[in-house]
């Protein structure tokens, strides 16, 4: 089943761990390649000091205001492309970033297993016809949450909050 638009109406942080499990799917030419997604965080509104939009409204975060089901690509220390997509309504800046799939942990390498660049950024995830593509098999994934990585600029109580979601059976990180 292909998630739909209503899916990432949702807030971030519901979105977040409902995307465990779930496979990624990106076009690629004739082909198309296939991951379940093992590692999320949340990003939520202008009150979260982690969040790219927490001082506003910007060239490359103003995806994060649009609608939810979009892609939000951007590049990260000048090396790594990073996949986030969109959740909540428009206005509300908020998204999911894709940490982790079978077989790439990291967000980095996920982009990069998935051939996934900023020339994909913007896009709509909800239609099977598309280039990025969600699906659900009915995998059910066991959960644990944690501090979210790499927001040493966050106020503590953003760096504290547990908006890491993780399977335990396929994210081969450390929890």
């Amino acid at each position: 089943m292909i998630l739909k638009k209503n899916f990432f109406e949702s807030p971030a942080y519901e979105v977040a761990p409902a995307l465990i499990g779930k496979i990624i799917c990106r076009r690629k030419g004739e082909d198309i390649i296939r991951a379940r997604i093992t590692e999320t965080e949340c990003y939520y509104g202008f009150d979260d000091t982690a969040s790219h939009a927490h001082k506003g409204m910007t060239e490359r975060n103003s995806v994060m205001f649009d609608e939810g089901g979009r892609t939000y690509i951007y590049l990260c220390y000048g090396i790594h492309n990073l996949l986030n997509i969109t959740t909540g309504r428009v206005g509300h800046p908020e998204a999911v970033l894709i940490r982790g799939i079978e077989g790439a942990q990291g967000p980095g390498r996920v982009t990069k297993c998935l051939d996934i660049g900023r020339d994909l950024n913007k896009i709509s995830v909800c239609d099977k016809d598309g280039i990025i593509w969600l699906e659900d098999d009915g995998y059910k994934p066991k959960i644990t949450r944690s501090k979210r990585v790499g927001i040493d600029y966050a106020n503590e109580k953003d760096r504290e909050i547990l908006w890491r979601f993780l399977d335990v059976d396929l994210a081969t990180v450390k929890k």
